[in-house]
C-alpha cells in the first residue's frame, strides 16, 4: 500500500506541476502572481511588433508583459491604447 502511493503520488503530482500556475509555458512572472501589471486600460503605449499570433493578433511586449494588437505586422512600431488587462496578457488598438 505504502508503494503504490509513492508512486502515485510521485508520478502523477510531478506531472501535475508540470503545467501547474506560474510554470511551464507562458507562466511569466505575472502569472498568477498578483504582480502590478504595466499597463492599465485606457494607456496609451508605443510598442513594437515582435511576432504574429496563429489568430493574425500582432503580439508586442511591456516589461515582459504580452500586449495583443490586432491587425499589427510583425516589425511595425506603433502607439497603442490598451483596452482590456487581463491576468497574463493586455489587448490593445493600434492609434498611431
Amino acid at each position: 500500500m505504502d508503494q503504490d502511493e509513492g508512486m502515485e503520488g510521485g508520478s502523477r503530482g510531478g506531472y501535475e506541476r508540470r503545467g501547474g500556475r506560474g510554470g511551464g509555458r507562458g507562466g511569466g512572472m505575472y502569472a498568477g502572481s498578483g504582480a502590478p501589471k504595466p499597463v492599465k486600460p485606457g494607456d496609451e503605449v508605443e510598442v513594437e511588433i515582435e511576432a504574429v499570433a496563429s489568430k493574425g493578433d500582432g503580439i508586442a511586449k511591456k516589461d515582459g508583459f504580452v500586449i495583443f494588437i490586432k491587425g499589427a505586422q510583425q516589425g511595425q512600431k506603433v502607439k497603442v491604447r490598451i483596452s482590456e488587462v487581463k491576468e497574463r496578457f493586455a489587448v490593445g488598438e493600434i492609434i498611431a
